[in-house]
């Protein structure tokens, strides 16, 4: 406690009054209240569990400069990438932060955005910023141990981690490991920077992340088999009784928090997978001016959305109900739904007719995004905006087209999704079938919490109103009045094809 009670003073007077539940993390993590064990920040979406993470660096730095280095690692370079570029936002020059690139990065694959980032950062901050890569002779250099050993904060990816041990860096040096996006590694990814850096007397893991969302791609059988298909964060919850959830008292701070509150999703496209998978805790804190850009948009089934529901006004959800059809193509098994491209078709023309409306010509990056959980569905709806005779003419390079996948940590104001599956003979309740993809509650969870703005959803309800999830959220969309398209049922059709309710794309 006197650890905890020394970090709470020399944290400033600013930090109050922020996220109380990212203060109680910073907090202990810099106390070191968790250690030997892992201390874990479980971050439901939009909670803010890289900004929480830089936060505790900051503060490290700035209460223990001369004692602490601190190894930051992520899954994937873009994640690392990102999480570099926080830490420089916040930390003092004297400072070093050292990025390290594998040395299979082909330099040369870079974009043209993250080589004017490495090479404005090694100009202007070159006492500050430094990486292995050299753009001039387009190569990836090897850094020596004592190279690596100067710098206070490295920064690099989980499997490069590898290389710090391989390359000397003795056991103990580290004072802290954390490792971001702790949901999405697999196990033996993640014990990479322990099993030769950690020393467990002088060192704090902190692994962040969220057990309800996607974890690795897992391609083996057998590796699925043996649990390799479990992320440590997720064992460590499921397992261990102390990162567990006391029915009363909920979780011990000293080893885990849970963050709470939401700042990217208007409260209706937050609330479904708020009750089915964060026990309703999360609370809406997104920013007004940005999640109620959609509700008074032309196509809303429904306009407005009264109390106790929301801060805002609206309910910018759409669940449009298709009547497709499954199709593969003979050299592929992934689905593709050709009547649901259609549509998404044209809601996309209407919000670019909307945007257009409000003086924006160019859509920018984060406006809008499209997901469907089948490669084949994303490679048809990506061929629609190059082919479509209206579509081909705007500038539509910033929309993201995409797998749930491939989606997991982003964000975008609108997002659509496309379900694919439509499977009518298979709509009898006596038919025993699987929805493949569609019917895992992680990618929903994924799928469903990506939108800021607004979110619409294109499916048969007849097929996916099978799975309890799918049926709470068409359940939810119906009631609350989001609901287009085909009627639910023959006692539903007079109420859902109404003139006000109508599949039509003319706007009022």
């Amino acid at each position: 406690m006197k650890r905890l009670h020394s970090c709470l003073y020399v944290i400033r007077l600013e930090e109050k009054g922020n996220n109380p539940e990212q203060c109680t993390a910073v907090q202990h993590i810099v106390a070191n209240t968790a250690k030997p064990a892992p201390y874990l920040v479980f971050g439901p979406p939009g909670t803010g569990k890289t900004v929480t993470l830089v936060k505790a660096i900051m503060q490290i730095v700035k209460t223990k400069p001369a004692e602490c280095n601190i190894l930051v690692c992520a899954p994937s370079n873009s994640a690392t990438d990102h999480l570099c570029e926080k830490i420089l936002e916040v930390t003092p020059k004297r400072c070093t932060v050292y990025r390290l690139y594998a040395l299979r990065c082909a330099v040369k694959t870079l974009s043209k955005e993250r080589r004017v980032w490495i090479f404005f950062l090694s100009v202007l901050l070159i006492a500050h910023f430094s990486c292995n890569l050299d753009l001039k002779e387009n190569q990836v250099m090897i850094p020596s141990k004592v190279e690596l050993m100067r710098h206070k904060i490295m920064v690099t990816t989980l499997n490069t981690a590898g290389r710090l041990v391989t390359g000397g860096i003795p056991q103990g040096h580290y004072s802290y490991i954390f490792v971001d996006e702790a949901g999405q590694a697999t196990e033996p990814e993640c014990i990479i920077p322990l099993a030769g850096l950690m020393k467990l007397k002088t060192c704090q893991v902190v692994l962040a992340g969220d057990p309800k969302q996607l974890g690795a791609v897992i391609t083996s059988i057998m590796a699925k088999k043996y649990g390799l298909g479990l992320s440590l964060l997720e064992r460590l919850m499921s397992d261990i009784d102390l990162y567990k959830q006391h029915e009363t008292y909920g979780f011990n701070k000293r080893f885990v928090t849970k963050l709470l509150r939401n700042y990217r999703s208007h409260p209706a496209i937050l609330k479904i997978p708020n009750g089915l998978f964060y026990k309703g805790e999360l609370q809406t804190f997104a920013s007004n001016e940005i999640c109620s850009l959609y509700c008074k948009w032309e196509l809303l089934p429904k306009k407005v959305m009264q109390p106790p529901h929301a801060r805002t006004h609206g309910f910018p959800l759409i669940f449009h109900g298709v009547a497709g059809t499954d199709e593969r193509d003979e050299d592929s098994p992934s689905i593709y739904n050709t009547a649901e491209v259609e549509v998404l078709k044209e809601y996309l023309k209407a919000l670019i007719k909307h945007l257009h409306k409000k003086g924006v010509t160019n859509i920018g990056p984060n406006e809008i995004g499209i997901i469907a959980p089948y490669r084949k569905q994303v490679e048809k709806i990506q061929n629609a905006l190059q082919t479509d005779q209206d579509l081909c003419k705007e500038n539509l390079e910033n929309i993201s087209v995409g797998t749930v996948e491939s989606f997991q940590g982003k964000e975008s104001k609108v997002i659509l999704v496309s379900a694919a599956r439509s499977i009518p003979k298979l709509t009898d309740p006596k038919q025993r079938f699987s929805l493949g993809f569609v019917d895992n509650e992680k990618r929903f969870n994924v799928a469903m919490t990506r939108a800021q703005a607004l979110l619409i959803v294109v499916g048969d309800p007849r097929v996916l109103r099978t799975d309890a999830t799918w049926n709470k959220f068409i359940h939810y969309c119906y009631e609350e009045g989001g609901y287009r398209g085909i009627p639910l049922s023959d006692e539903e059709e007079e109420d859902t094809l109404t003139d006000e309710n109508s599949p039509s794309f003319r706007e009022e």
